[in-house]
């Protein structure tokens, strides 16, 4: 008996697999997708996966080597997830064990030290009667105390029980220890009731009839609408099917309210699965999946790929949201593979969102999707009134940072004891730091952007690489005392709010703040406690999050989004101040929303305070039609990357050169430097491609991505419908 297996090397040189006699010790107990520990080349014993088991080969046995053994045999990759490995290896052109390795918390990735993370609760319980026992041993007087209480209950929990005792029982053959496994998290059920209004339960009664179907649904629901009693009631009627459930979050942030929501309508039957979990949580949650202990997943992006069977239902909410595509290999997105499982399952998938993305709303329009809509707030609540105030006057009053028309809102919120949240999309205190006296700027000397300065650490920081230097004031170049901060970020808008309200109670929310564990809940609890007067943060704070007495938003550089080079910012500006503002009047409709800007007559801004998504949709459709940008064509970039700047010049034509000769009906733009050229002192070109099918480049893109696979100068990175070009 022979088995293929896939090894934890992830060079493309060598991505397949490797044939191997399965010893005798593990005929009839190997199964495909388990992890196993074999012998390769010189690098000794390695790690990888089974994903074929035959009984014969093509190769003179004599030159196979044995499988050493199963390195964990409570864990199984099963069919579906080999299958999408190889759905994806071939979509995304990346290794096989890297899809593989992405779809694995830490913890159980294939690697040379596995780690196991179980935690158990010991119990003691009665093997036989122990009446002859304690008619012997009348003196033993805590070893009679056990055996008593034993025989009223059975068992017993260990903790605070003698080990001594219990191992002088054991030894008697009364008494045997008992392991269970230890969730590091717990949940209990609160009785949370859904009553739907008459719209809502219509929408959820098209995805509860489509069950049994690959239907894809987009749910284009204005904030505030109640999306999530739409979703919890739909998912209610899949569990009564005896099915699970599958939603997904495009932020950390989001989870937590959210699954606040499900832990108290479906208690313990739920697992979240997100990054900020400990590799031990996400250990015990993913084996709660696997060991089939829960209906229903809450996760991000990576949640895509737990191991949930008889899925009757895929929910992704805020599905306009970039972070549900990998940026890095595997480049994939979480809705592609919502798509495949829903096949895979043939199950319903229900894409929700306040702004859809012009994509999926255009697939809506010619029937690909099925469109669903609830166009009214929940209860007397209305959407927020939205004014745009022109910055250029404000700045002739001396008004930097917060306009006339915004001071005045914020201190009548914080007179009527409601709450404020000022929006700023940039983080750090200042944006950059430049010398006034010969020009000089802080630039991170690996990528090729400006250093952010962060007050809180004194140190001036790159965002791309983590590169960071102690401020001290003196220009390095010229040795004088004339450095000037320039740019506005969260931290310096922070610090600004708290001079201006002395009173009031402010909570900065960003990247900086929430790295430490459980420190998204902890803000979010102190936000629905009243604790917090004026909420300051990044994007981060934009959407799906529910605060009823927020009743004003603030959006500081509302048009810093629509400076981005990138066909899609006009969209992205769209949604990200469209979910902002919705944020604001959530309970009672008193929801006011300052949009500051230098661009007061912006067609997007407009359409933002008219509310008018399907004026956006038009106005940018128009637009990508003309210049041939999606949903009319798809898009892949393909970025050569080296050291070497002229090696990277040189191969980035030649690979230009190749597509131009093998494609036709393609337009292939480029080679350029990409837009941050230099990160990590990788210089990086880019083209980019324009095409009606994928199956139309699929080949030429397999055979370019081959011609790079043993070039240890230059790496080659292919990227098909990035979200940001």
């Amino acid at each position: 008996m022979y088995a293929d297996v896939l090894i934890e090397f992830s060079a493309k040189a060598i991505d397949q697999t490797f044939t191997y006699i399965v010893p005798d010790d593990l005929k009839g107990k190997l199964k495909r997708g388990m992890k196993v520990s074999v012998p390769f080349g010189v690098s000794g014993i390695i790690n990888g996966f089974v994903t074929d088991i035959k009984d014969s080969c093509d190769y003179d046995e004599d030159k196979l080597k044995e499988i050493v053994r199963v390195t964990d045999s409570a864990f199984i990759l099963n069919d579906e997830l080999l299958e999408l490995g190889v759905f994806l290896k071939e979509t995304c052109l990346c290794t096989q064990i890297s899809v593989y390795q992405s779809m694995l918390p830490t913890s159980m990735k294939v690697k040379t030290i596995n780690t196991n993370y179980q935690q158990y609760d010991e119990f003691v319980s009665l093997i036989k009667n122990p009446d002859d026992y304690i008619k012997r041993h009348k003196t033993a007087r805590k070893q009679i105390e056990l055996l008593n209480e034993l025989k009223e209950k059975s068992i017993i929990s260990k903790t605070g029980v003698s080990s001594a005792i219990v191992r002088i029982l054991e030894d008697e053959g009364l008494v045997k220890v008992i392991k269970k496994p230890k969730y590091r998290i717990n949940a209990e059920k609160n009785d949370h009731k859904v009553t739907l209004t008459d719209e809502q339960q219509e929408v959820a009664n098209k995805v509860i009839n489509s069950k049994g179907k690959a239907e894809t649904f987009l749910l284009y629901g204005i904030t505030g609408s109640g999306k999530t009693e739409v979703y919890l009631n739909i998912i209610d009627n899949v569990i009564k099917d005896g099915k699970t459930a599958l939603l997904l979050v495009p932020e950390i942030s989001l989870t937590t309210q959210i699954i606040k929501r499900f832990y108290n309508h479906f208690g313990s039957s739920v697992a979240v699965f997100h990054s900020a979990l400990s590799d031990g949580e996400k250990f015990d949650e993913y084996h709660k999946i696997m060991d089939k202990k829960v209906s229903v997943v809450v996760g991000t992006r990576s949640a895509i790929f737990t191991p949930l069977e008889n899925i009757g239902v895929i929910i992704i909410d805020e599905e306009h949201s970039s972070n549900y595509k990998q940026e890095n290999s595997p480049r994939y997105n979480a809705k592609d593979v919502a798509l495949w499982r829903s096949n895979y399952h043939s199950c319903p998938v229900v894409l929700g969102s306040a702004t859809p993305s012009l994509e999926s709303m255009a697939r809506a329009q010619k029937g690909v999707f099925t469109l669903l809509t609830l166009q009214s707030r929940i209860g007397k609540a209305k959407l927020p009134e939205i004014t745009i105030v022109d910055m250029k006057d404000e700045y002739r009053k001396g008004n930097a940072t917060i306009s006339d028309e915004l001071d005045k809102e914020i201190k009548e919120a914080l007179n009527n004891n409601k709450q404020v949240m000022l929006f700023l999309n940039r983080r750090g205190f200042n944006t950059f730091v430049s010398c006034r006296n010969c020009g000089y700027t802080y630039k991170c000397p690996n990528c090729d952007i400006t250093l952010t300065y962060h007050k809180t650490s004194n140190n001036l920081r790159c965002h791309y690489c983590g590169y960071t230097l102690i401020y001290n004031g003196v220009c390095p170049e010229c040795k004088e005392k004339a450095l000037t901060s320039l740019g506005l970020g969260t931290e310096r808008l922070e610090e600004e709010i708290k001079i201006k309200y002395p009173d009031a109670r402010v909570l900065r929310m960003d990247a900086d703040t929430t790295t430490r564990k459980g420190s998204h809940e902890k803000y979010i609890q102190m936000i629905e406690n009243g604790e917090v007067d004026i909420i300051v943060g990044t994007q981060m704070i934009s959407k799906g999050l529910d605060f009823p007495n927020v009743t004003v938003v603030g959006v500081i550089n509302a048009d810093e989004s629509l400076n981005i080079p990138d066909f899609r910012s006009g969209e992205y500006t769209y949604s990200l101040l469209s979910q902002v503002s919705g944020r604001a009047g959530r309970k009672n409709g008193d929801g006011k929303v300052i949009l500051q800007t230098f661009n007061k007559d912006n067609v997007t801004l407009n359409l933002v305070k008219n509310n008018n998504y399907s004026g956006l949709y038009t106005y940018e459709m128009n637009i990508r039609r003309e210049l041939k940008y999606p949903p009319y064509f798809y898009i892949t970039t393909i970025k050569l990357a080296s050291k070497d700047y002229d090696e990277a010049s040189k191969e980035a034509s030649k690979a230009c050169t190749f597509l131009r000769k093998k494609l036709d009906g393609v337009y292939i733009l480029g080679p350029t430097t990409a837009r941050i050229f230099k990160v990590k002192n990788i210089y990086r070109f880019q083209i980019i491609l324009k095409y009606k099918n994928f199956e139309q480049i699929k080949e030429v893109l397999t055979e370019l991505d081959n011609i790079y696979k043993t070039n240890i100068k230059v790496n080659i990175e292919i990227d098909n419908n990035p979200c940001y070009i």
